[in-house]
């Protein structure tokens, strides 16, 4: 994949925008019976710059639906600027919504402030391992970054998306901007966050895995 250097400083600079308003939504309880599925991750799940109708996990819904699948329900738990850190303590906060499935997509604002990848692990894996014990499948969603970062460092920052999917058995998602990253017609003008047409490639990759889990 090609970066220039407009994506490559759109990515650093996306580790300075914070969610507007802080917590997470207040209705989290799945209807009894149906199916919880569950997001967590930064500003790219979140859907900063996006409406809300045209974020990834709202267009998963209606994908769902289209499918013919009713019995389930999305909630997205993610905020912009968030790192694996703390990923551990927003999954406690919400399990009291019962979740069944979790996309775990963080990772990208670690590599991007050039966070240890060993630490990046160690947060996520502990975040697995809790989701594991409660019962909830999870789907490991991985991030690139930009070669500018050094090859070693790249190297080592998409391996550990890898490693942790083996150890655990997860269904495993690559690289969740596939088709989307570095291309101007699918992204904002700060050229990392995805715009609705990018949003929408998106959905259409984590489709077939949440599929898979139903």
């Amino acid at each position: 994949m090609t970066y220039n250097f407009k994506f490559c400083f759109a990515l650093f600079m996306m580790t300075t925008l914070s969610w507007l308003g802080s917590g997470a939504p207040p209705s989290l309880r799945a209807e009894e019976g149906s199916t919880g599925i569950l997001f967590i991750g930064d500003s790219i799940t979140a859907g900063l710059g996006v409406e809300l109708e045209n974020v990834y996990p709202t267009l998963l819904n209606d994908l769902l639906e289209e499918s013919g699948i009713r019995n389930f329900k999305i909630t997205n738990g993610s905020i912009s600027g968030s790192t694996t850190a703390g990923a551990l303590s927003r999954l406690k906060w919400f399990l009291r919504a019962k979740p069944d499935i979790l996309v775990l997509a963080l990772g990208a604002n670690d590599g991007l402030r050039g966070l240890g990848t060993e630490t990046m692990g160690q947060n996520l894996d502990r975040t697995i391992l809790l989701a594991k014990s409660h019962g909830i499948r999870v789907i490991l969603a991985g991030m690139e970054i930009p070669p500018n970062y050094g090859p070693d460092y790249s190297r080592a920052f998409r391996e550990v998306f890898a490693v942790l999917a083996a150890k655990h058995h997860l269904p495993f998602i690559p690289f969740l901007l596939k088709d989307v990253a570095g291309n101007p017609l699918l992204n904002q003008a700060d050229g990392i966050h995805p715009n609705s047409e990018g949003h929408k490639i998106i959905a259409a990759t984590v489709l077939p895995y949440i599929l898979e889990q139903l």
